[in-house]
């Protein structure tokens, strides 16, 4: 299943732009309501409705993506592609506004992985991937968890509240 945005081409007319996709058949996923909140986690960003691309994807794809991008041979619940690199932003709202009707990267995301997560927190599978969408954009906005001692978890934590989540 793909979701689709409509946008205006280059000489007005009407064109389908895809934001996310579902590359897996393990797990049944509603996609209207995550693209909704994709849709309202961009808008809240003061970014491009269509500045990011969401893909479910198998575990086995999850592993090969994380063994060659992050020398991890093993399944993740989501990783972030980023379109270009980027530096630590200096502030959330200074960052997003910098990027601004650019295209920021791709997000995958392992709805098994998802699924015993949303168990392991008590939240549904909707709202876990909701979750693991605002973390995936963060890491496009140049966050790092691993290195910014707690600066990306505060401000997604921040950004949960704020768009109402777990």
């Amino acid at each position: 299943m793909t979701a689709t945005r409509r946008q205006r081409g280059d000489r007005g007319t009407v064109r389908d732009r895809m934001v996310m996709q579902n590359c897996q058949r393990k797990v049944q996923l509603d996609i209207v309501p995550l693209e909704r909140f994709l849709m309202r986690m961009n808008v809240a960003l003061g970014l491009r409705r269509d500045s990011t691309f969401v893909r479910f994807v198998t575990d086995s794809e999850m592993a090969r993506l994380n063994g060659t991008f992050r020398k991890k041979p093993k399944t993740t619940d989501v990783l972030s592609f980023p379109s270009d690199q980027r530096g630590h932003p200096a502030r959330l709202h200074t960052r997003a506004k910098s990027l601004r009707g650019r295209f920021l990267g791709d997000i995958a995301i392992s709805p098994v992985v998802a699924g015993h997560n949303a168990k392991r927190f008590g939240r549904t599978l909707e709202a876990e991937i909701c979750i693991l969408m605002l973390h995936g954009l963060l890491h496009l906005l140049g966050y790092d968890h691993e290195t910014d001692r707690g600066e990306m978890e505060r401000v997604e934590a921040k950004l949960q509240r704020q768009l109402r989540l777990g």
